[in-house]
């Protein structure tokens, strides 16, 4: 889908390499700049899934004719993707105002944490303070469990990545009408808050206290993960009247008055405690197979491996081993483009001569 369109990405840290992998799942042509004799922090391995598609030339952007080089590369560019801290690339000679100057068209993307010009915008930070500063943090655990860090899924990714994306494609649509670039400023606090506009509608309407006692996402025994008789566990979550229905009525609870509607935060604990112990009586398995394609809105809880190995794996092939490494399929998915098959990543510089060449051709 993104065919022609072609990406710079400064070698940088998680989000930044995530988002350019998407942008190359999706087609585009991603070079990748490496630091030139450097062997990367994210992996130890030559060729890291967040690579694949890309091309890699190594350069030393302290190095004038490197530097010189990058901006060439910039001349012919879409987009660039820099992960840095507020003032790296303008210390560089290498900021926007430079690299719009030698390519009017360019949409600029910045991913950091804080954000380029704020209170905080030069300090350090990782995904869980970003989460808790924005707010975004407050209703994970359970109800009197102190919250815990999220994956990186929720605001490297989520808060980061894909904002990210969202701000380097509008804006590219944006140069493709009007002719002229932008500077994207892609900060996991903005992005991680942004998503819980959505629980916003819901404490707007009275679902979602601002005290993590009594909402539907602080521990409610029809919201929670239950462990099972071999240690896996069951995620449930009906949180729909006729989903709980389906669900009580699975477990043979249908008649039983304690259970026979969703009971208010008083009662949490002690239905809770008796699912528990329901649970607690059966294997994964067991569970997985009574509630597999049922409205009960259940499903057991898989690590990686396990989830390519599941039915609904095979059925859609999100999950895939190539070469020895586990990945995910790119998303979403495009009626007017055929099944993905992977490029592969690159060894670090392994494009460089190839890319050199190109730009002597102009």
């Amino acid at each position: 889908m993104l065919d022609g369109i072609r990406i710079i990405e400064i070698e940088g840290l998680g989000p930044g390499p995530f988002a350019a992998m998407l942008l190359a799942d999706l087609g585009a042509d991603v070079i990748v700049v490496h630091r030139k004799g450097g062997t990367g922090r994210v992996t130890a391995t030559e060729a890291p899934v967040l690579d694949r598609g890309k091309r890699s030339i190594e350069l030393d952007l302290k190095d004038p004719e490197d530097k010189a080089t990058l901006l060439a590369l910039v001349r012919g560019a879409d987009a660039l993707i820099e992960g840095f801290r507020p003032g790296v690339m303008e210390r560089l000679g290498l900021g926007p105002d430079i690299c719009l100057a030698e390519n009017p068209r360019l949409v600029f993307g910045r991913m950091t944490g804080w954000g380029q010009d704020s209170a905080l915008s030069h300090a350090a930070g990782h995904d869980f303070n970003y989460l808790s500063m924005s707010g975004a943090a407050w209703y994970t655990g359970l109800d009197g469990d102190a919250p815990f860090p999220p994956p990186t899924l929720v605001g490297d990714i989520g808060g980061g990545s894909l904002y990210l994306v969202v701000g380097l494609l509008s804006g590219l649509l944006n140069a493709r009408a009007t002719g002229h670039g932008t500077v994207v400023d892609a900060a996991i606090y903005d992005g991680s808050a942004h998503m819980m506009n959505l629980l916003m509608t819901l404490r707007q309407r009275g679902g979602l206290p601002r005290d993590r006692a009594g909402s539907a996402l602080g521990g409610p025994y029809w919201s929670r993960c239950y462990r099972t008789s071999d240690g896996g566990y069951m995620s449930v979550q009906c949180l729909e009247p006729q989903f709980y229905a389906t669900f009580v009525d699975l477990l043979g609870l249908a008649d039983d008055p304690d259970f026979r509607t969703q009971q208010g935060p008083d009662r949490w604990p002690e239905l809770a405690a008796r699912l528990d112990a329901i649970f607690a009586s059966k294997t994964r398995d067991d569970w997985a197979s009574l509630f597999l394609g049922t409205d009960a809105c259940v499903a057991p809880v898989l690590d990686p491996v396990e989830a390519m190995q599941h039915p609904m794996n095979h059925s859609r092939a999100t999950w895939r081993e190539i070469d020895g490494a586990l990945q995910a399929a790119p998303a979403p998915r495009f009626s007017t483009r055929p099944d993905w098959t992977p490029r592969p990543s690159p060894k670090r510089g392994a494009d460089t001569d190839a890319i050199l060449a190109e730009l002597k051709r102009g």
